[in-house]
């Protein structure tokens, strides 16, 4: 860890310069994709379009909704195009108070969140979508008849889709809460059964009101934080052999 303390301005300043590459490479990739902004809709939206069957299609029903839905759809697909550069430079913004050893995890860090943001969207997008999406189409009778809008279905949409990518992060926050000793994996243990109804209640935050899609983002959360904590049972376990070694070390030096 350094041993040099920087003044807040500098931090502050630091902080603007890697706020600065994270929007711009955001933005960039925005203005990248928007060339396909009608393919990424086409594809966000195929779950909902799937559940409406037949020859559905959503309704537009302002003058403006189609372009700024179109441009939201780029904005989203250079949110994530760019997420390793948002990882990245958060880990750089870090690094400077970790210790030698802590950073050599940025490529580690860096992918493994990316991974992780990516396999939550996937599995929301292949496995939940449809099913949420059958489950409001449900409801549909002889007296009312769906009729979405495109702009509430790409929010809701988009919001499943950043929701199911945020929570797989979860082992790697728990991950790095024991490799810092803020916490250790016994301690979230035992903390289980309240992470049950913190996970729920995050859920349902990020969810629409209904329990299918809390049901869906919680049991992966639940076992997603799970396998933090082996992860953590391991860093743990090195910690302890190196505190070993180190012990041990010392002792012979004395001797």
């Amino acid at each position: 860890m350094t041993d040099v303390e920087l003044p807040i301005t500098d931090h502050l300043a630091e902080l603007r310069g890697r706020i600065a590459w994270v929007v711009g490479s955001w933005f960039l990739c925005a203005a990248a994709s928007y060339a396909w902004a009608e393919d990424i809709f086409a594809f966000l939206l195929a779950p909902a379009l799937g559940a409406l069957g037949g020859e559905a299609s959503l309704q537009s029903i302002a003058p403006t909704e189609i372009f700024f839905t179109y441009i939201k759809c780029a904005l989203l697909a250079g949110f994530i195009f760019s997420l390793p550069m948002f990882f990245w430079q958060a880990w750089a913004f870090i690094a400077p108070g970790l210790y030698e050893g802590e950073k050599r995890f940025v490529l580690p860090f860096v992918f493994c969140s990316t991974a992780l943001f990516g396999g939550g969207a996937i599995f929301g997008y292949s496995i939940v979508f449809p099913i949420v999406f059958e489950f409001f189409n449900s409801f549909s009778n002889e007296f009312v008849i769906s009729a979405w809008t495109m702009r509430e279905v790409f929010s809701l949409t988009t919001r499943l889709f950043l929701a199911f990518g945020i929570a797989f992060e979860l082992p790697l926050v728990v991950f790095f809460l024991a490799m810092a000793g803020i916490v250790t994996a016994r301690q979230m243990l035992s903390f289980t059964p309240y992470m049950v109804l913190v996970v729920f209640i995050l859920a349902a935050m990020l969810t629409p009101p209904d329990v299918v899609s809390q049901f869906f983002l919680a049991i992966p959360m639940m076992a997603l934080y799970l396998l933090g904590v082996g992860a953590a049972f391991l860093v743990d376990r090195k910690k302890a052999a190196e505190e070993e070694a180190e012990e041990t070390s010392e002792l012979t030096t004395s001797d």
